[in-house]
């Protein structure tokens, strides 16, 4: 019999991807193009499943179904891709004119603030989707640099 106990438990699954991107506005050196190891951290809080014999008794949700989830709508689409925001029309331009070159044009300038909120909006429709309301994506950090981070949270 699948079921959950009461106690709310977070689960958080980090993975990795590298991107460019440039603030064009801003005041220091952010706004020439360059690029980031990025982190991103991915927390879901539940009640543990309880079903004897299946793959996830004990969990949350699996580590690997985290990952897969985060890859597919997210990470996939943003490794080694250039973040640019619509507006940055000189480099929409540019960017477009390289044929086949791995472009995300956002509604925002690429700031770490943007980005983990992005992330947070896309993945949070992902996991709700495939979960319904058994799962919650409680937070989401990305890490632009292993100094600075910024997090999106459950309101």
């Amino acid at each position: 019999m699948n079921t959950r106990t009461q106690n709310t438990i977070a689960v958080t699954r980090r993975l990795e991807f590298d991107a460019g991107h440039r603030l064009p506005n801003h005041k220091s050196q952010c706004r020439n193009i360059h690029g980031h190891r990025y982190a991103i951290e991915i927390t879901l809080t539940a009640n543990i499943i309880h079903d004897e014999g299946a793959t996830d008794d004990g969990m949350v949700m699996d580590f690997g179904d985290i990952k897969s989830i985060a890859n597919e709508k997210l990470v996939s689409l943003w490794d080694h891709a250039f973040l640019v925001w619509r507006g940055d029309k000189v480099m929409v331009d540019f960017l477009t004119a390289i044929s086949g070159h791995k472009t995300v044009i956002l509604d925002e300038v690429p700031t770490a603030e943007n980005l983990v909120k992005a992330a947070f909006e896309i993945l949070e429709h992902a996991y709700r989707d495939r979960f319904g309301h058994e799962l919650t994506l409680s937070q989401v950090r990305l890490y632009e640099t292993p100094n600075c981070w910024a997090d999106a949270v459950q309101p």
